[in-house]
């Protein structure tokens, strides 16, 4: 293993890193250990019915962005138990900003029973030696282990994220001994740890490491296949020094796939009209590209070629956006054809902005297309609809400025912001 630690430090002396552009968001795929409540009660504040994303912008102090986000991940209908556990955490020291952080990394401890779960954890580890300022700090950095159903793993994982912290605190890099007592007996979790201090001494950042720690994804806890692979991964360039989840997600695929599904898979795309070189330059973008089954890849192409798309740009948007291959037939077909039909784009815009069809129908073609409508309506745009990309791929700040705001006209622009806000259609 250090042979290989040293192929891969020597391997990142000689390359240029360039840091790739995507997001995995199911590269790891963690389970709650936490149920959450069902009964549907009325917060009796202001006699409104009780949001999970009100509660943390009203407790916690959350944007209402963020609080949406958390809300997609946790439930509960009450402040009841959120409040019990944010108390805990309170009478145990941590401070807002910790409290604000668990709750992000980690909504599931909202709804964590804090007096048979989480107090009788936090007075396990405080009995072990932990004072509160260790405690707080670790935890903070690693909630999720307050998910651990056995004091055993509680206290393994707790100890080996503290040796990390600790050792990331010195200017020299201190390396951690595989042959720690946290490696006492053979398992999953001995496995999990040897592994993880491997990735720690290529340079992978405290945050996937962690993240990976409390993991369920089955890489990590191998052993001679995860050195295999990880040669692989190294050898092909992939930079486990970045905060990207490009070297997880290429990691976790060739661990999951055979060297004969591999080329197996590279086969079907070169039948599709993919040169081996596009295969492999896409799974650098996007890793998941090879986790495809040749039926998935056939659906898709169906469904492009049956909305008019020829096999050429097929491969031409797969190139420029290898996402869309995940995107299901219906949402494929909903989106292009309100593009082509409704919009009047042609598909060869498409093609060159493939990265629209993972846009939001609701939170951003409708709206910023009905404005377009609008405008078109008005005589303002002229005759010529105007490009998708300048539409589509820009922020909200940049559309409002180019389409809304440009305008003297107050009633004009306030009509505008109502059509971009409301989602209604224009006529």
């Amino acid at each position: 293993m250090s042979s290989l630690i040293l192929h891969g430090r020597r391997f990142f002396e000689l390359q240029k890193w360039r840091h790739f552009r995507f997001a995995v968001n199911i590269v790891l795929q963690n389970e709650s250990p936490f149920s959450s409540a069902s009964s549907t009660l009325q917060d009796g504040r202001k006699g409104h019915n009780f949001t999970v994303s009100s509660y943390l912008v009203d407790s916690l102090g959350f944007t209402t962005k963020l609080a949406e986000s958390i809300s997609s991940k946790v439930s509960f209908n009450d402040k009841v138990n959120p409040d019990s556990v944010l108390s805990l955490l309170r009478v145990h020291r941590f401070t807002d900003s910790q409290i604000s952080t668990i709750i992000t990394d980690y909504p599931q401890v909202l709804v964590a029973d804090a007096e048979r779960s989480l107090a009788p954890k936090l007075q396990f580890l405080k009995s072990r030696g932990a004072s509160t300022s260790e405690l707080t700090e670790v935890l903070s950095k690693v909630p999720k282990i307050l998910g651990s159903k056995k004091d055993k793993t509680l206290s393994r994982y707790y100890d080996f994220v503290k040796d990390i912290v600790q050792a990331d605190k010195s200017s020299k890099f201190k390396k951690l001994s595989p042959s720690s007592s946290l490696l006492s007996q053979g398992s999953k979790q001995e496995n999990k740890i040897r592994n993880i201090i491997v990735l720690r001494e290529l340079g992978m950042p405290q945050k996937l490491l962690f993240s990976l720690l409390t993991s369920h994804v089955q890489f990590v806890c191998g052993k001679d296949k995860f050195e295999e692979s990880l040669k692989k991964v190294l050898e092909m360039g992939f930079d486990p020094t970045t905060t990207t989840l490009s070297f997880v997600g290429a990691l976790r695929m060739l661990y999951a796939l055979s060297d004969k599904t591999i080329k197996a898979r590279v086969e079907v795309y070169e039948r599709l009209g993919f040169s081996v070189e596009d295969v492999w330059a896409i799974f650098k973008e996007w890793p998941i590209f090879l986790g495809y089954a040749e039926k998935n890849i056939a659906d898709s192409i169906e469904t492009f070629l049956e909305l008019g798309f020829s096999r050429d740009e097929f491969v031409m948007t797969v190139k420029r956006h290898p996402q869309c291959l995940g995107l299901s037939a219906e949402l494929v077909k909903k989106k292009t054809e309100f593009l082509v039909k409704e919009m009047g784009w042609p598909i060869k815009a498409v093609v060159s902005n493939p990265s629209v069809l993972g846009n939001s129908m609701e939170k951003r073609m409708v709206p910023r297309c009905n404005v377009i409508k609008a405008l078109m309506s008005k005589g303002l745009l002229g005759s010529e609809l105007p490009s998708i990309h300048s539409v589509l791929v820009c922020t909200d700040q940049d559309f409002l400025k180019r389409y809304v705001r440009k305008y003297d006209d107050e009633l004009l622009v306030a009509e505008l912001m109502g059509i971009f806000t409301g989602g209604r259609v224009s006529t």
